[in-house]
């Protein structure tokens, strides 16, 4: 189940990002979404980086039975500008970036690992039929 705090007015594709879930985990996921400045907040925060960015994972430290995953905070803002920029749909680009970050809550890291995020990220771009995600756009 996906347990949304939606401080925009966007309405999230809800059905599609639960069924990318359950191909993945059966695990609870928090969802927030937000808008730049309370993003920045964020990764100010956690990530010492003052500045916003499109979504971020925080996974819980440690693994119990019936515990969610951890919590997912993407961007509204940054949605609304890449699908702009990418000219695919507002839903498309929240899509991408959930399962972004979906994949870093699963212990995925593009940052470190030797491709494995990128490859499973475009694995699901193609069972899902969505266009290029910013990881897979910039590998």
């Amino acid at each position: 189940m996906i347990d949304i705090e939606n401080n925009t007015s966007f309405i999230a594709p809800i059905s599609k990002i639960e069924d990318i879930t359950k191909t993945l985990t059966n695990k609870d996921i928090e969802l927030i979404i937000v808008h730049n400045d309370e993003i920045q907040e964020l990764n100010n925060e956690h990530r010492n980086i003052d500045k916003a960015t499109d979504v971020l994972s925080f996974p819980l430290e440690f693994d119990m039975p019936n515990m969610p995953l951890g919590s997912i905070v993407i961007s509204l803002d940054y949605v609304e500008e890449k699908a702009k920029e990418y000219k695919h749909s507002k839903e498309e680009e929240f899509i991408l970036l959930f399962i972004h970050g979906l994949l870093h809550l699963l212990g995925f890291d593009h940052e470190v690992d030797n491709g494995e995020h990128r490859l499973k990220e475009e694995e699901l771009i193609n069972q899902f039929n969505l266009p290029n995600s910013l990881i897979v756009r910039n590998s």
